[in-house]
């Protein structure tokens, strides 16, 4: 016998509203890409053109993300039964990897600048780097409210984050280069950039496989759910449990439960009420879509689990 529990309250307004402030953080974003690249023509800053390249990865990343929030509008189908809810998973993967491509080439540019210093002009590089900082704290007011509302709107707010403190690190670099004349400051504030965009890049790349490769959710014990279940008045044994998240908010079980033979009808309807229950609030992460198959012990032996 199988019995289902689906939640469907998918709304699209909030995906709508993020959609709207990732454009608009994109626009932002693009205009200090282009003023950071002049600065750092002008200035001969490598810590303007790092924070440059470091802005064009995530203006890119922003474009990324915001063609997930527009694919997460579209319906399920029979073919794609979960939606495109998972194109935000696939984007913040695509933006860890485009941050560990310029983490290396900052990196190596900077460590050469330090054995050969080059010309550095302060003064527009600090005009250019208070610029960036106002506008990146724009871009964070815009993002603010739905940084935790998906995985993707948090990369992107944490692209911007990084920029905003890619800024402080190029005013800092330019006022030390101004004041002392010590131009090495510029590469000591693009190795800063650097080492800000490396954590950032493994902390989504790893979210983001943790979720492609079904891993139980970090928030979740499954031994704990098992045990749950077990001391549910019915439930004889629990086996085939499988808990992974779809997106951001939609977390996915299914379990096979050998109960009672003589179980009633009635009884089966209250014990899966009782799961239901159960797995979406006796956890720290509620579960909001499950399956649930009840068998007898005797018909495990029949099943042709490849695991």
């Amino acid at each position: 016998m199988h019995t289902h529990s689906h939640s469907h309250g998918h709304s699209h307004s909030h995906t709508s509203g993020s959609r709207t402030r990732l454009i608009w953080a994109l626009l932002v974003t693009s205009g200090i890409v282009v003023a950071e690249l002049i600065g750092a023509w002008i200035s001969g800053s490598l810590a303007l053109a790092a924070d440059a390249g470091h802005m064009i990865v995530d203006s890119s990343g922003l474009l990324v993300a915001l063609i997930a929030a527009q694919l997460m509008l579209k319906p399920r189908t029979d073919q794609h039964t979960w939606g495109w809810g998972r194109a935000e998973v696939i984007a913040a993967a695509l933006q860890a990897g485009m941050l560990v491509i310029i983490t290396g080439v900052v990196t190596w540019h900077a460590l050469m600048r330090l054995i050969t210093p080059d010309d550095l002009h302060p003064v527009p590089m600090l005009i250019i780097g208070v610029i960036g900082l106002l506008a990146n704290v724009i871009s964070l007011s815009i993002l603010a409210s739905d940084r935790h509302a998906s995985l993707n709107m948090q990369a992107a707010f944490l692209e911007v984050l990084n920029d905003a403190l890619g800024s402080l690190a190029v005013i800092i670099a330019a006022v030390i280069a101004l004041t002392t004349g010590w131009t090495g400051a510029d590469a000591i504030a693009s190795l800063i950039i650097a080492a800000m965009m490396a954590p950032r890049a493994y902390v989504l790349l790893r979210g983001a496989i943790r979720i492609l490769m079904e891993q139980t959710p970090p928030e979740l014990d499954l031994a704990n759910v098992r045990q749950h279940m077990l001391e549910l008045v019915g439930v004889i044994d629990v086996h085939d449990l499988h808990v992974s998240t779809i997106q951001t908010g939609v977390i996915a079980l299914t379990a096979h439960l050998s109960v009672d033979e003589d179980m009633s009808v009635p009884d089966r309807n209250r014990l899966l009420h009782e799961l239901e229950e159960c797995t979406a609030e006796h956890f720290p992460l509620a579960i909001n879509h499950t399956t649930f198959q009840f068998d007898s012990v005797h018909h495990s032996t029949h099943e042709n689990l490849t695991h």
